[in-house]
């Protein structure tokens, strides 16, 4: 495997949790010269060797300018992805859906020579929840009840069809499980648990007991670490799909352990409803479709990511939730829109 130095990438969606890790990742590396960074909001960020550039890609019109800003690139990292508002699906397949085909299409005309897409464990169909776990050669069908794998499984139909038109181009699908860092904890407390949770309350003492529900059982992985595996991929000869997740897998018995607290059987029925109706009434806005969804995510195996990309996880899967949790109780954040820092509202 190897890498041609003086490379230029672009990224999009370089605002929020990944992208502020891949374009630091990118940044750093020898071998690339030159990182352009997308945003729909151009951040006060300053990163050594990146220059920002604000695009909308839900605007119809923005392939165009998309395609000036991908000429010449050695490639593009797809990673724009807007998880809000969950009561309004057209929204985000108009952003997610759409925007991501305005992207594959400004690839093809500019003629970029690769193009890495964050797709996610959520485009998987429902499978075993054991080790070893699945291959990428899982269907990717996802879970339709859930506007997030619907979306992502979509996108990897659209790249079936890019792959049959453009074979020139070199495409590569990571599939990472749930992606936690320090300073992405205030953005994905608003997006899950909603603007107003009390980030300063969740503390291990006033939790306590972790509730089992059938089926909850999640890989996760530090942004960080992710991010240097859409490094790899967009600096080396290699395509496909890549599953990526750190050990050991997330299941009540682990979160009681890393919260020092006991494990209490709950319903599937009961904790949906109770999600369903906070849901209906706007107190949280991670709807209950995507709670069926995480019960019904496959375990991932992730050798091909080690033996092709020559990549594995710096950091435990108990290390990136902890990370996460200082996050939410500090205010964790960065200077972009997406990640910006706040304790409470």
């Amino acid at each position: 495997m190897n890498s041609v130095p003086g490379k230029r990438i672009v990224v999009t969606g370089a605002t929020g949790n990944v992208g502020t890790s891949v374009v630091r990742a990118l940044a750093q590396d020898p071998d690339v010269t030159s990182v352009l960074a997308l945003a729909r909001r151009r951040p006060e960020l300053s990163v050594p060797g990146v220059e920002w550039e604000s695009v909308d890609l839900s605007r119809p019109d923005s392939v165009g300018a998309l395609t000036g800003l991908t000429r010449g690139a050695d490639a593009v990292v797809h990673l724009a992805w807007r998880f809000q508002p969950t009561h309004d699906p057209v929204v985000t397949w108009q952003s997610n859906v759409l925007g991501s085909r305005r992207v594959f299409e400004a690839v093809a005309t500019a003629g970029v020579p690769a193009l890495v897409h964050a797709s996610s464990v959520g485009a998987y169909s429902p499978g075993p929840k054991e080790e070893p776990g699945v291959d990428e050669a899982w269907p990717t069908d996802g879970w339709p009840d859930a506007a997030y794998c619907r979306e992502k499984a979509y996108l990897e139909r659209c790249l079936d069809w890019f792959e049959l038109r453009h074979p020139q181009t070199r495409v590569v699908r990571m599939r990472p499980g749930f992606l936690f860092k320090e300073a992405a904890a205030s953005e994905q407390r608003r997006i899950f648990a909603g603007r107003y949770a009390p980030g300063p309350l969740l503390r291990l003492d006033l939790l306590p007991f972790v509730p089992d529900v059938e089926g909850l059982r999640f890989q996760v992985l530090h942004t960080d670490d992710a991010a240097q595996a859409f490094r790899l991929a967009a600096l080396h000869e290699v395509s496909g799909a890549f599953n990526l997740a750190a050990d050991p897998v997330i299941d009540a018995e682990r979160l009681a352990e890393l919260l020092d607290g006991r494990v209490v059987r709950m319903p599937r029925a009961l904790a949906r409803t109770s999600l369903a109706a906070a849901w209906r009434v706007h107190l949280v806005p991670a709807s209950p479709h995507l709670f069926d969804a995480v019960l019904r995510l496959p375990i991932l195996d992730c050798s091909r990511a080690e033996s092709t990309l020559g990549w594995s996880p710096a950091h435990t899967a108990g290390e990136a939730l902890n990370a996460f949790l200082r996050g939410v109780r500090g205010g964790g954040g960065d200077d972009t829109a997406p990640l910006a820092g706040k304790r409470w509202g």
